[in-house]
């Protein structure tokens, strides 16, 4: 298998598991077996778990898509950061009410990779403000 660069891998991924029709299974290929990721302070571990955990966040954003605006990675080629935008349709995020109204929000992603996969991650994301913007749409549907 020819090695990918970080910002291959990292786009190969966005495109494969965060475009429709969501292949889940490009993350074998994509991360290795004991791959953790960071995400909202907590630690999801092993990539059955992130598949699942992918899986359950699509159920709440539907047609979930994220989009690299910039990625960049280390002359080791062992860290690689992406900026980026995942944007869907509001199914329920946060506990609120499935309202199937467009939502965009913004992110940074952190890398290592090992053996030509990704192997760890840390995100963060601009969900707060996110869950800001639903809350009162929400709330403003009543008034």
């Amino acid at each position: 298998m020819k090695n990918k660069t970080p910002k291959q891998l990292v786009n190969e991924f966005f495109n494969n598991v965060w475009h429709e029709p969501h292949n889940l299974d490009a993350i074998d290929n994509l991360m290795t077996e004991d791959y953790k990721i960071t995400t909202a302070g907590s630690v999801i571990d092993g990539r059955e778990n992130f598949k699942n955990w992918v899986k359950g966040f699509q159920e709440l954003l539907l047609e979930a898509k994220t989009e690299s605006v910039d990625a960049f990675y280390d002359k080791e080629a062992n860290k690689v950061v992406s900026r980026w935008i995942c944007s869907g349709k509001n199914n329920g995020l946060f506990g609120l009410d499935a309202d199937n109204k467009f939502v965009s929000f913004s992110g940074i992603a952190i890398w290592t990779v090992r053996d030509n996969k990704l192997s760890e991650c840390w995100v963060e994301r601009s969900a707060y403000e996110l869950f800001q913007e639903l809350k009162n749409n929400s709330k403003n549907q009543f008034v």
